[in-house]
């Protein structure tokens, strides 16, 4: 597992426009997808968490479409949480006294080993209460990916374990989004792709 996310990664992954993986026009067209997405299916939200937000580039996006919600960045990176005054935490043991309507995991739980990405799973929907993105490289999509972009320290296994452990908690509405389980929101038998 990396765990050297310092001013490096950052600098190569996050600032360097010739080698980001994801620059601010994706980071607004994500955050544009979900908000619209969860307003089709009526999903209110007005307390986000951003686990692994980076330099909080889909957070910012998040919260001007939701202006009436709380945000909270969550970082692992010391040198990320000092910059930008973030919540250092992590994705397997941040805990919050009340759970958030969306909570954003995105490119995060790729970094764990398989006993830790299953209790951040597991981490992820106690502190969802209604929608998760959730966004993870996998086994099958390194052959598709820039890996000049793309960090390969990263545990990549297949799409079916994720969805082994996810389908527990949640059901998979496509484009990354999971709705809590038992759903409090009606979505077409269609619509799930689990």
């Amino acid at each position: 597992m990396r765990d050297d996310f310092d001013q490096d990664y950052y600098d190569r992954f996050y600032e360097n426009p010739r080698t980001c993986a994801v620059d601010e026009a994706e980071a607004e067209r994500q955050a544009a997808f979900i908000a619209a997405y969860l307003s089709y299916l009526e999903v209110p939200v007005q307390r986000i968490a951003d686990i692994g937000c980076g330099l909080g580039r889909v957070l910012r996006a998040l919260g001007a479409r939701y202006p009436q919600a709380k945000t909270t960045g969550v970082e692992y990176s010391s040198y990320v949480c000092e910059r930008h005054g973030w919540t250092q935490g992590s994705v397997v043991d941040f805990q919050s006294a009340k759970p958030f309507d969306l909570v954003v995991c995105n490119d995060v739980i790729a970094y764990l080993d398989d006993r830790s990405c299953a209790r951040a799973i597991n981490n992820l929907s106690r502190l969802t209460r209604s929608a998760l993105f959730l966004g993870v490289l996998t086994k099958e999509d390194w052959r598709l990916c820039d890996t000049e972009r793309t960090d390969d320290q990263q545990y990549l296994r297949p799409k079916a374990w994720y969805a082994k452990r996810l389908d527990k908690h949640f059901v998979n509405v496509g484009g990354g989004i999971y709705l809590k389980k038992p759903l409090a929101f009606p979505v077409w038998t269609m619509d799930r792709l689990n």
